[in-house]
């Protein structure tokens, strides 16, 4: 099994000596220096750009610069997506956005992670949680999601928060570790 088959079944693999994982994170790390150093303005040329990056864009999607992620054909965007300044998406494995997301600058989303065993970590092991965003949910900024969780339709997450578990619908949630503080 490569190290590319055991990220996406969330086994413990290693990127760092893999040369199928690092040609790729080298090929979309150009793609979003380019991306991110292309003017605003040129908005035909940066969704060119963003198409190379992305598994699933149209043209009611926005990503504004910079973005950056580790593979980029993991992400999957839904219809009507918004991300504002700063986004990063570690899709070590996939990540999921339903319709009408609209995410605040400088959020996170990491499907990656590491071994608690000391000797795993040093050897550069790491695995890999899919993230999965339901429809018009609405993160405010400076949010972190965490490595296999999944947040339901509806729901909004407030801003600063460190999403470490899972989030139903239809509710409000806040805080780190993020926390359901209201029905909506």
């Amino acid at each position: 099994m490569t190290e590319k088959e055991k990220a996406k079944k969330g086994d413990l693999y290693n990127p760092m000596y893999d040369k199928e994982l690092i040609n790729e994170r080298f090929k979309v790390k150009d793609l979003c220096f380019k991306y991110n150093n292309t003017l605003p303005s040129k908005v035909d040329e940066r969704n060119s750009i963003l198409k190379q990056i992305l598994s699933t864009i149209d043209e009611t999607t926005v990503v504004e610069q910079p973005f950056v992620c580790d593979y980029g054909y993991n992400i999957y965007f839904g219809k009507n997506f918004y991300a504002n300044h700063n986004l990063v998406i570690l899709d070590t494995t996939t990540v999921k956005f339903g319709d009408n997301v609209f995410i605040g600058p400088n959020c996170g989303f990491y499907t990656a992670g590491h071994p608690v065993d000391v000797n795993q970590r040093k050897s550069g092991l790491e695995y890999a949680k899919p993230i999965t965003v339901g429809n018009n949910v609405w993160f405010g900024g400076n949010v972190i999601v965490l490595p296999g969780v999944k947040i339901g339709d509806n729901s909004i997450i407030g801003a600063g928060s460190i999403v470490t578990k899972d989030i139903p619908s239809n509710v409000i949630a806040v805080g780190n570790p993020c926390k359901v503080i209201k029905a909506i």
